[in-house]
């Protein structure tokens, strides 16, 4: 099948998938409208759209214990024999179970897509946030959650080896793993990927910067060179990463071309046939949770100094990210020693590759990772 092909089965089916959902929200109520009532149709057009019939097929949604922590997994994939990806959401506790209907589709027809809830983030928040869970937050437990999803996935799905894919915080722990146990994966996929925090802060505020002189925006550039010299050698506060992201995101850093509102992206739980009402209010609880408990650990962050890499590698770059800048990626794989690496643009993305051009996604999936996988 050819890339033309793909391209015009993407459109078709993202079509599908938006004009049904329109369809739902429009019709009117066959009884009085609940506050909510509407949201409630429009999820169970969604799960009925969703839904994967073929006995050849795999769709579940399920908690597993892991290291003592009960955690949530979204297995689906239209044929079992496909490759395995196990992706790690961003955040922290930012999961990608919610939001995984408007882009992943496609993609079930071709690898059998793994999900799981991170502790302290989402349906997992849920089943634990106690304050012994709270002293365990540490990215080497993260690791090791991983890892053991991996394993666990290993036995599941009768699968020798993965793909790990990562996204933005999730690219921490999981080049970690791949580092630490290249045994289980195939290939390392990162989107938004981490390599230096601190270089990638400095490389946000200054794009905030220049695009504020070219727009002439004074308000921004009073407030972003308040922030200077940043990150500097003050203590990198979550306080500060707020303020000096406030205007990357707004002229398009998160996502290229649209400000940092992202109604799309935040809103998409509330269509999300895997999340409850109580769900979607733990995904704001478990970033709270999470974050600063993180925070000290992350900004020190640095694979910089990696240069052997155990597994074939692809980086999936937004030419617009300036919450995750893509340059020092690009650097990096420039000098990695990997048993193949490739590095592929976005060039209509930023920060959120997979939401914004899920059609060059698919095609880079086939093209560029599937080929990595060995029987």
């Amino acid at each position: 099948m050819n890339t033309r092909t793909l391209q015009i089965r993407f459109t078709l089916a993202a079509g599908l998938l938006m004009g049904t959902l329109m369809l739902a929200l429009a019709t009117p109520p066959v009884r009085a409208a609940e506050p909510d009532d509407e949201a409630v149709r429009a999820r169970a057009v969604m799960a009925d759209l969703l839904r994967i019939p073929g006995p050849a097929g795999m769709q579940e949604t399920y908690r597993t214990p892991i290291h003592g922590v009960d955690h949530w997994i979204s297995i689906r994939g239209q044929d079992r024999a496909n490759p395995v990806v196990l992706f790690v959401h961003g955040g922290p506790a930012s999961p990608s179970m919610p939001s995984l209907w408007q882009w992943q589709r496609p993609l079930e027809e071709y690898f059998t897509m793994v999900h799981y809830d991170q502790r302290g983030a989402g349906k997992t928040y849920r089943e634990d946030h106690s304050d012994a869970l709270a002293g365990t937050l540490r990215i080497q437990t993260y690791v090791d959650d991983l890892v053991a999803i991996a394993e666990h996935l290993r036995a599941k799905l009768g699968q020798d080896k993965l793909v790990l894919m990562a996204h933005s915080w999730g690219t921490i722990p999981a080049m970690r793993a791949a580092l630490a146990r290249p045994d289980l994966f195939h290939a390392y996929v990162g989107i938004g990927q981490v390599i230096d925090v601190r270089e990638n802060e400095r490389i946000s505020l200054q794009f905030g910067l220049d695009e504020a002189r070219r727009r002439g925006d004074r308000e921004a550039l009073r407030e972003m060179e308040a922030l200077l010299p940043y990150p500097g050698n003050e203590p990198i506060t979550r306080e500060r990463i707020v303020a000096a992201r406030k205007w990357p995101q707004r002229y398009g850093g998160m996502a290229a071309f649209r400000d940092e509102t992202n109604p799309w992206y935040y809103g998409a739980a509330r269509l999300s046939p895997d999340y409850d009402d109580e769900d979607r209010a733990a995904i704001n609880a478990g970033s709270l949770f999470t974050l600063d408990r993180l925070l000290d650990e992350y900004v020190q962050v640095d694979f910089s100094d990696v240069r052997r890499f155990p597994i074939p590698v692809v980086m999936l770059m937004g030419r617009h990210d300036y919450t995750t800048p893509s340059q020092p990626t690009a650097d990096w794989l420039q000098h990695v020693d990997a048993p193949a690496k490739r590095g592929v643009w976005f060039e209509r993305s930023a920060h959120m590759v997979p939401w914004e051009e899920p059609g060059k996604m698919l095609v880079t999936m086939l093209e560029v990772v599937r080929p990595l996988v060995r029987e």
